[in-house]
């Protein structure tokens, strides 16, 4: 026994320096963050945790007394808390976010028929409209009302060359914000009810927004009008569509469950459902910012189209693209 406690205490007395150092560093770290540490400093705790390590494992080889080994396993424990936890938690959040990126193409492509439905929903009342209202302009004022017509021309009209007036663009992006959400959570909630409620929204939003389309368009408006759309357009109409399908998937779950009960084919379609509709909402939150900061401003019409014209390619590259070959993790069936 007396061998083991001389060999103890030599090993303490040598080692002792380097673990004083650790423990200074690592408290400082966890209370300030190893960032607010200076370089010289950081560059020191990787070597001498690595050494108190080897320290630990000899320790307990040895079988020295409890008091050390329990000592070096919480500073060891501290000090890789200190290393590792920010870039562990760093590296979470990245992987998380890489996975919502990935989930969210793969389940829009995986639901592709009530996509694809909720797509004929919108679109084709969409041209309808604009194709009745540039024929018949007074066709317009039977889907929206002329005293909000009238005054949307004339704004258009006048174009955008003196941008918008100072701390419009904020209050703006909050109106473009709650009115857009509003229409896609509309879609998509009233979908519970066999979808059909879904499919009475994006028929009536498709056929609103192309008969005010049509009409601005009629009035000598319609250059002005499509260079304040093309660059939000892919995104705020795209979202109404994804969230108008999920609306479809959920209503169609309850009327068609096949071999589960109506509950399960609801609960399956559900996880999709939030999928879609986080991702919708992401769209027309970035579509709310480009409507209000961008779309209204003074920037020359061609600048406008160009980047809307690269945008739409993005994000239908996207959705149409994204998340092939990546690892699927809860992937929609």
């Amino acid at each position: 026994m007396i061998p083991s406690a001389v060999t103890e205490v030599a090993f303490v007395e040598r080692r002792q320096r380097d673990w004083t150092d650790l423990e200074k560093l690592a408290w400082r770290g966890t209370r300030e963050g190893l960032r607010r540490l200076a370089p010289d400093d950081i560059v020191r705790i990787s070597p001498l945790y690595r050494n108190l390590c080897s320290d630990l494992a000899r320790a307990q080889a040895a079988r020295y007394s409890a008091p050390l080994v329990e000592y070096l396993q919480g500073l060891t424990a501290i000090s890789h808390t200190l290393l590792y936890g920010p870039f562990a938690r760093a590296k979470r959040a990245r992987v998380s976010l890489a996975s919502w990126l990935y989930a969210f193409p793969r389940t829009v492509r995986a639901r592709k028929w009530p996509m694809l439905l909720a797509a004929a929903l919108f679109f084709v009342p969409f041209a309808c409209g604009v194709a009745a209202a540039i024929h018949e302009p007074a066709f317009a004022f039977r889907i929206v009302p002329e005293a909000m017509l009238r005054p949307l021309t004339e704004a258009y009209a006048k174009g955008f060359a003196e941008g918008r007036a100072s701390g419009d663009d904020a209050l703006m992006a909050g109106f473009y914000v709650n009115n857009n959400v509003g229409i896609a959570l509309r879609c998509f909630a009233l979908g519970i009810f066999g979808g059909i409620g879904s499919a009475f929204y994006l028929v009536h939003n498709g056929l609103s927004i192309g008969a005010v389309l049509g009409y601005v368009a009629s009035q000598g408006a319609g250059g002005n009008i499509l260079t304040f759309i093309v660059g939000h357009g892919s995104l705020e109409l795209g979202a109404i569509v994804i969230a108008g399908g999920a609306g479809l998937m959920l209503g169609w779950s309850i009327v068609s469950p096949g071999e589960r009960t109506r509950l399960a084919s609801l609960q399956l379609a559900a996880r999709d459902a939030v999928v879609l509709v986080c991702g919708a909402a992401v769209m027309l939150l970035m579509a709310a910012g480009i409507e209000a900061f961008w779309s209204g401003s003074a920037i020359p019409s061609v600048v406008k189209r160009a980047l809307g014209v690269t945008l739409f390619v993005l994000v239908w590259g996207y959705l149409l693209l994204g998340g092939r070959g990546a690892p699927a993790r809860g992937a929609a069936r």
